[in-house]
């Protein structure tokens, strides 16, 4: 059974994990970096803001920085880094709820989008971040691409991760186009903590069909944030999409 608020104040105080994973300075300025250039020297607004990870630099390299993000818990992190007159945050779904003014770019980074369990949750979300663009604004989307290659017939989960005190594994239900994504940390004694989350997987096919329904074209899909191109074996993939100059 899946908790009732993945997002709650236990996952939100251990959420970050400074230096490390996607708190590893290389990433986070790569991300930066590549954010910093699309946004245009315009305003960057931010679906799931989460706890500032990337908000926060984003800001500090001088792009002025908005959020909306659906749990108080994250956002009380985020406060801890940042106040409301440095980077505003409303609260809400990222589908559907309006923040003030436009923005040359509105980003949605870590598989967030696939938190949308729903085709037309997700749809929605383009509609939401293409109603916030100025004309010829982009829309940036980080995400995974499913594992489905790795699964034999009758095998439902997949080991992504294996690392001293760490296991980190999907399970996988294809007739839906869902996952959950467990993460399992431990220490030398009998105990350990679990941690998941549920997601609906896009391919990335269909993920330019719902920006196209929202009025974007594909102006760039990469690897990763560096640029690297992207081939049949990603395991990842940031797309940018234009929204059409009206």
């Amino acid at each position: 059974m899946m908790p009732s608020d993945p997002w709650d104040s236990e996952t939100a105080r251990s959420y970050d994990t400074p230096g490390t994973g996607m708190f590893a300075p290389d990433l986070l300025k790569q991300t930066v970096d590549r954010l910093a250039v699309l946004a245009g020297g315009g305003r960057a607004l931010e679906f799931a803001i989460g706890t500032g990870r990337v908000a926060v630099p984003l800001h500090e390299r001088g792009v002025p920085v908005t959020g909306i993000e659906l749990s108080t818990a994250m956002i009380a992190e985020l406060r801890a880094k940042a106040d409301e007159t440095a980077i505003p945050v409303v609260v809400g779904d990222m589908a559907v709820t309006a923040a003030p003014g436009r923005y040359s770019l509105v980003y949605l980074v870590f598989n967030t989008i696939s938190n949308l369990l729903t085709q037309r949750e997700q749809v929605a979300c383009f509609r939401n971040a293409a109603r916030h663009l100025e004309a010829g604004g982009c829309f940036v989307v980080e995400l995974g691409v499913p594992d489905l290659r790795k699964l034999p017939p009758g095998q439902t989960a997949v080991v992504f991760a294996d690392e001293p005190g760490y296991i980190g594994l999907d399970t996988y239900d294809v007739l839906n186009q869902r996952l959950v994504s467990h993460h399992v940390r431990f220490g030398d004694d009998r105990q350990a903590n679990l941690q998941r989350s549920a997601h609906r997987y896009i391919w990335p096919s269909e993920l330019d069909l719902m920006a196209e329904l929202a009025g974007f074209t594909l102006e760039d899909r990469s690897a990763d944030w560096t640029g690297a191109p992207f081939t049949a074996e990603s395991g990842s993939h940031v797309s940018v999409y234009r929204l059409a100059t009206r």
